[in-house]
């Protein structure tokens, strides 16, 4: 377990392996595996030198916190707190929504490089006004946010309504191209939650970052998951 700064206590795994080391930020919904991804690629990186700590933000698997209660600037805080115990300066793997507070935290942590898989960028048009099958399915009817203050995720997880006022004012696109840390964004040409499009745009936009589409992958890299966690540990090795 780590503890975040507000005393919230975040489920952890440690992989010791060398003086470099790894911070894993996994997605929405989700927890310190990764749908297994991240498991694997701890193995990956301890085997060619890293050290890699995985953790659960607040309100995801064994962490504390309900998930309704979850919000941007509580996975700032756990961020904060994994980057700290795995030791400084560290690298971040961030997929999918833990993109959002890498990309916000890259001006103010020890963060020497960074890989993003499948990385939300733009909070309005992946969440307020979706524009992918996937998540015009999961958020285009709000009305629970009024009437219960959460959304409901398929029975598996609630947003809560402090979330989506989040997603008003906050730009992790902006975080990220402003940040200057080498960087390699990864993402599948068929993602149906998440803009390939707006990922591909950022990372040419972005000086000193290496752009990998993965052709036929969707949401999560399912059935191409060997080919992303090797592009990532060959890329980090690279930049060590």
């Amino acid at each position: 377990m780590i503890t975040a700064s507000d005393g919230v206590r975040l489920d952890s795994a440690w992989h010791p392996g060398g003086p470099s080391a790894v911070v894993l930020a996994h997605g929405i919904t989700g927890d310190l595996t990764e749908q297994g991804l991240f498991v694997t690629l701890a193995e990956k990186l301890v085997a060619a030198g890293f050290s890699v700590l995985r953790f659960s933000f607040r309100g995801h698997g064994a962490s504390e916190g309900r998930p309704r209660d979850m919000t941007v600037a509580g996975e700032l805080l756990d961020l904060r707190a994994a980057v700290s115990a795995a030791g400084a300066p560290v690298s971040v793997v961030a997929s999918s929504f833990g993109a959002v507070s890498t990309a916000l935290s890259l001006a103010t942590l020890p963060v020497r490089s960074v890989v993003l898989w499948q990385p939300v960028l733009d909070l309005r048009r992946t969440f307020l006004a979706p524009e992918l099958p996937r998540g015009i399915k999961l958020y285009s009817d709000r009305s629970s946010l009024r009437d219960k203050g959460f959304l409901d995720i398929e029975g598996r997880f609630q947003l809560g309504a402090p979330l989506f006022e989040e997603f008003t004012r906050l730009d992790p696109r902006a975080a990220f191209l402003s940040a200057d840390q080498p960087a390699l964004v990864i993402h599948g040409d068929a993602d149906e939650h998440v803009s390939h499009e707006i990922a591909r745009a950022t990372a040419a936009a972005r000086p000193g970052t290496d752009w990998r589409s993965v052709p036929g992958a969707g949401h999560g890299f399912r059935g191409h998951g060997p080919e992303v966690v090797e592009a990532t540990v060959r890329w980090l090795t690279g930049v060590r």
